[in-house]
């Protein structure tokens, strides 16, 4: 009688785990469908951020394509918020900041390529200067 016991109990387990699976599921696709969860507002504030940094680095004459398509992912960052599509919206929020860090990172990066230029041509200068003056 003890081996038919857990016969019997077999057939219970395989129903209550598959309804526990199928409930699994269902929550699974249900909160797949409803979103998730809360906006995304520290992403989007971050974005908005990095945007700023970015165009007083001075990126929009020197990585305007960058800063475009940042203004342009927050944008669509922000529609996706209105439509309560906070997925998308923290996806679109993230691509705006690196592509706010990059245009800032290209801005500082031609400042600092200016800056090299203008000491080299300094130096240059210094050196002829120096050499005309001990010349006899």
């Amino acid at each position: 009688m003890t081996k038919t016991l857990p016969a019997l109990r077999r057939p219970a387990n395989r129903l209550f785990t598959s309804k526990r699976l199928a409930l699994l599921a269902t929550v699974g696709l249900m909160s797949a469908c409803a979103g998730s969860g809360a906006p995304p507002v520290s992403e989007m504030a971050t974005a908005r951020a990095s945007i700023t940094q970015a165009e007083s680095a001075d990126a929009m004459n020197s990585a305007p394509v960058e800063l475009l398509a940042a203004r342009d992912k927050l944008g669509k960052a922000e529609a996706a918020v209105r439509e309560e599509q906070y997925e998308q919206a923290r996806r679109l929020a993230a691509q705006a900041e690196v592509q706010a860090e990059v245009a800032e990172r290209k801005a500082r990066a031609a400042k600092a390529q200016l800056a090299a230029a203008e000491l080299a041509r300094s130096n240059d200068l210094l050196s002829k200067e120096l050499a005309r003056k001990s010349a006899p």
